[in-house]
């Protein structure tokens, strides 16, 4: 039932201190969140085993650092684990995994990756952000301005930071930054210091249900903020900022945005390439000019929200916030330039609901210098292409040319009649490619000197940039 509550984990309760943890074992180990989380742990002195379906990058790298992994998953992986072993797994391993219901059967105390993970940050400032887009950007952009500041800081976000090469790491520095995921309802365990909500929109219905009970968990969320503590809300945002009028009497409550009434104001905005620039108006007064390496509007707002919450939140001078967001260099499967043939860029990009996928769009346009933008999309979840097919189909729209592939299904089973084709055809000119072959020939085809290329989606089409590429590259050799 999608009544926004869990049941296979309680949120609410007491999490182990970090100093009695001495063993953790984690289930699917090599995914992008797990494999932080075992750095982590084990980065802290901590035995860390664990097991995964297949090998990759991820698994050989935990090999290397020492960390048994075996490949598979069976309840023989948990049989001799000591009875205090932590289990951790995510919300994508079923009750039916043979390993998991060995461990509970066990007794092993199981926690969810995020229980695991707000176990890692206690006695540091957590910093959490939140918000249906742009959590990954925002998070990774705090830590590079805080490394940069001097501070230090531990994090366990989304992606692998540019320049960092990873997407968790233990800092000598009192701030922890968190990617705070309200897919699930786990954001609620954190208790951070220092929340950040981008925005507050609907998504995750097939967790939650409806709009309202998704607005109550981003209350939750606000609530688990500790006393005393600072909400940053974007003012621009209707859901956010009614978030931060419906917590200021509770909590230190700050906005940022473009809109007059926001504490930190983002003026006299610009684009230059794969640049974007702003002028942010601190709640001190004080002005400072923020050049960004990355392009988009919508990254102008990320990094006012973390310039907002490090001057106001861990007492950055805001000049030295600006210089260290000037260092970010953008994450992976965040608008990533994977490479250039033929004349021809290819950029890939994480976008899997229909404000990240028009801001990916927009971006592209912005960027296109005299060619066109071609967009490869794939939806992700069908319970979510069939809520916003027309917004996704107002989004496609805006690209020169679009194609769309079948639905990436991740944990959902099909739904009659919910197919690309319900975006494609809501599209003019718009082709649906069947398989990920098709979309490689369909693009490559398509595709001249001057264009630029965008694959969008949460699914495996990330797997089609370097194909795309080859083949522009076998075609220009051949001409």
């Amino acid at each position: 039932m999608a009544d926004g509550i869990n049941r296979r984990f309680d949120f609410a309760a007491p999490l182990p201190l970090l100093q009695d943890v001495r063993a953790v074992h984690l289930i699917a180990i090599g995914g992008s969140g797990m494999s932080g989380i075992a750095a982590l742990f084990l980065a802290r002195g901590v035995t860390v085993t664990g097991s995964d379906r297949a090998e990759n990058d991820a698994v050989q790298r935990l090999r290397a650092a020492g960390v048994p992994v075996v490949i598979g998953q069976s309840a023989d992986n948990v049989t001799g684990l000591d009875a205090g072993t932590l289990v951790v797994v995510s919300s994508a391993i079923g009750e039916s995994n043979p390993e998991l219901a060995a461990a509970r059967e066990r007794g092993l105390r199981v926690l969810h990756r995020s229980q695991a993970l707000a176990v890692l940050t206690q006695g540091r400032r957590a910093i959490a952000v939140g918000g249906a887009n742009g959590k990954t950007t925002t998070s990774a952009m705090a830590v590079v301005a805080l490394r940069s500041a001097g501070a230090g800081p531990s994090f366990a976000i989304g992606s692998d930071i540019a320049g960092i090469g990873a997407n968790s790491g233990v800092g000598d520095g009192e701030s922890f930054v968190v990617e705070a995921d309200e897919s699930d309802g786990s954001f609620v365990v954190y208790r951070p210091q220092i929340a950040v909500v981008t925005n507050v929109r609907d998504d995750h219905l097939d967790f939650y249900g409806t709009s309202e009970r998704l607005h109550a968990a981003y209350d939750d969320f606000a609530a688990s903020i500790r006393p005393g503590g600072l909400l940053v809300a974007c003012a621009d945002d209707e859901g956010s900022a009614a978030l931060a009028r419906r917590h200021a009497a509770r909590l230190r409550v700050l906005t940022y945005g473009r809109s007059p009434g926001a504490d930190l104001r983002l003026s006299d905005e610009s684009a230059e390439g794969m640049s974007a620039s702003a002028l942010l108006s601190f709640p001190s007064g004080e002005r400072v000019a923020m050049r960004l390496q990355v392009p988009g509007a919508h990254n102008l707002l990320n990094a006012a929200a973390v310039a907002l919450a490090l001057t106001a939140g861990c007492g950055i001078a805001p000049e030295a916030a600006v210089r260290g967001l000037a260092d970010f260099r953008g994450t992976s499967r965040r608008f990533e330039v994977r490479g250039n043939a033929a004349g021809v860029r290819v950029v890939d990009d994480y976008a899997h609901n229909p404000d990240k996928l028009q801001a990916a769009i927009r971006t592209g346009l912005a960027l296109r210098d005299g060619g066109r933008l071609i967009v490869l999309f794939q939806p992700h979840l069908y319970s979510r292409t069939q809520a916003f097919a027309e917004q996704f189909a107002a989004a496609l729209r805006l690209a020169d040319e679009a194609f769309v592939m079948d639905v990436y299904a991740a944990r959902e089973e099909p739904v009659p009649g919910v197919t690309g084709r319900l975006l494609s055809d809501r599209v003019p000119g718009a082709v649906f490619v069947a398989s990920g072959a098709d979309a490689v020939d369909a693009v490559a085809d398509a595709a001249r000197d001057g264009d630029l290329v965008l694959t969008i989606g949460a699914g495996d089409v990330t797997a089609l940039a370097s194909p795309i590429l080859q083949r522009l590259a076998e075609r220009s050799t051949s001409s």
